[in-house]
């Protein structure tokens, strides 16, 4: 029987930022130079497939060259003791790559792609080039397996049940302005313990029992997993 406490972990675009990944919006309202309208969304593939399939091959290229940080590392750290599971919002595989055995990607997954023609066909992509003409199996072009802005977030159900059972809820890197992902932190059970590590306090609407470790991820994770690792031990 498993008696470890189930630690929910929701990731934001934060930590990723602290191994070289550009956050999501610049402060210019741009992303890599383009207009998020441009680049992420289904009508933006629609209209110019091109640009959109070159912008995420230019983000696989990036995140190719960067390496987990010490805050994907704390995360690691904290499964000796606790059942762990990752809620992120990124799309890259830095927590895989840390070697986080649970994670759910709530908006697609960089290196994966999908048919235009059956959403079930998902796909692994070698390297980081996905071309126009990348066909699937049922001669439909692939598509970056990416939860676009005005569509569905098909992993949703299921993080919200995993965050009900969470009995430890941790927040980093995220302003909780991003729907539905946000309304994560409300899910979960009245009385555990939340804690919110970012520079930057985001606003909870009076969320009880929240300890706010105003660190970057590199920083505030490490402090609390050992915080919350000696806790076990004691």
């Amino acid at each position: 029987m498993n008696t470890r406490k189930k630690i929910v972990v929701l990731s934001g675009a934060g930590i990723s930022a602290e191994s070289g990944i550009p956050t999501f919006r610049a402060s210019d309202g741009l992303w890599e130079n383009h207009r998020i309208e441009d680049v992420a969304t289904f009508d933006a593939w629609q209209r110019n497939p091109t640009l959109v399939q070159d912008f995420y091959n230019q983000r696989r290229k990036q995140a190719l060259s960067v390496q987990p940080n010490a805050g994907h590392l704390a995360l690691v750290k904290l499964q000796e003791k606790y059942d762990v599971t990752v809620i992120t919002q990124n799309v890259d595989n830095l927590h895989e790559k840390a070697g986080s055995s649970k994670v759910i990607h709530l908006h697609g997954e960089l290196f994966k792609s999908r048919s235009t023609a059956d959403e079930s066909l998902i796909y692994e992509i070698e390297g980081w080039e996905l071309k126009l003409g990348d066909l699937c199996e049922k001669g439909a072009q692939l598509r970056p397996h990416i939860v676009w802005f005005g569509e569905a977030v098909p992993m949703m159900d299921i993080a919200l049940d995993i965050t009900y059972d969470a009995d430890i809820f941790i927040v980093v890197g995220t302003s909780l302005n991003v729907y539905p992902a946000a309304g994560l932190v409300y899910a979960t059970r009245n009385g555990i313990p939340i804690y919110v590590v970012d520079p930057n306090i985001p606003d909870m609407h009076k969320k009880a029992n929240v300890t706010f470790i105003t660190e970057p991820a590199t920083i505030g994770l490490t402090q609390l997993a050992d915080q919350l690792l000696a806790e076990v031990n004691t």
